[in-house]
């Protein structure tokens, strides 16, 4: 059973609220029922009992997945991410525990949600060690204004999650900075930051790269003429009046110099520039 099955791709508007809706109307199950499903499944592997369980439970998705939506990324995929936590607390749950399956899936499902996050926020991943995860999610709300914090405010925040003062200010530093677009963005604003590729340096005419570029240049025309020195007078000059002068023979023209048909000019043109190539291969 697949998260896709639960939460359709490509959601609307009018299409998310419906489906919304639908969870809304799908009923909460009691104790018992919800023992006697995970017990079914536990012991007898029932995928209908897995399925009434998680779809009893998505209204608990949504509820968590709106808690998200500051991130700026689709609801619809929130709740998607955040079933597919639930499905996995399902197949893992022990009703022998004592407690109800949506205390115990609370932990995998903001998991599932805390990782799409992570990864599609921005395209550089901003938290990587775990001290960056837990400030990652707990930043916002440490923040009492919206300037930079204050050194004591640092402290407190650290010490509050048990985090390096230091780690506190590297992910405020990265949780305000932006993806920024290679290419230039046209716009009449003079605000808006240039683009890496209008201040990079152009390396290309560095006389050292130009120096090597003359040399590689040199070097092929060398080993083309030594190939072409090694064919016959005839397929030599096909090759030359068809490619290396300014004014390009056709194939009639050649056909008509050497008493033959355009298809045997084609013919030997091609075999020249099999030779030519093997020859330059091997140089």
């Amino acid at each position: 059973m697949s998260s896709q099955a639960l939460v359709p791709v490509n959601l609307s508007a009018s299409t998310l609220e419906a489906y919304i809706s639908s969870a809304y109307q799908i009923p909460i199950l009691t104790y018992e029922e919800e023992y006697d499903l995970a017990t079914s499944l536990r012991i007898e592997n029932d995928l209908e009992a897995a399925r009434r369980l998680v779809m009893s439970h998505v209204r608990f998705v949504i509820r968590i997945a709106r808690g998200y939506i500051g991130y700026g990324l689709p609801l619809a995929d929130l709740i998607q991410e955040g079933t597919v936590g639930l499905m996995k607390a399902v197949r893992r749950f022990d009703p022998d525990m004592g407690v109800r399956l949506v205390s115990f899936a609370v932990h995998w499902i903001r998991a599932e949600i805390h990782e799409f996050i992570l990864r599609n926020w921005r395209i550089v991943k901003v938290a990587t060690t775990k001290a960056q995860r837990k400030l990652f999610f707990n930043l916002r709300s440490a923040k009492k204004h919206l300037g930079w914090f204050t050194k004591e405010e640092v402290e407190a925040v650290a010490k509050d999650l048990d985090v390096k003062p230091e780690t506190v200010v590297e992910m405020e530093a990265r949780l305000a900075n932006y993806d920024l677009s290679f290419d230039p963005i046209e716009a009449e604003d003079d605000d808006v930051p240039t683009a890496p590729s209008n201040y990079l340096p152009d390396l290309s005419m560095e006389p050292s790269a130009l120096l090597e570029k003359s040399d590689t240049a040199n070097n092929e025309k060398e080993k083309l003429y030594a190939a072409l020195e090694n064919l016959d007078a005839r397929s030599r000059n096909i090759l030359e009046t068809r490619w290396l002068q300014n004014h390009k023979s056709t194939l009639h023209e050649l056909a008509k110099q050497y008493g033959v048909s355009a298809e045997r000019i084609r013919q030997i043109e091609q075999a020249a520039m099999k030779k030519l190539k093997k020859q330059l291969v091997a140089a």
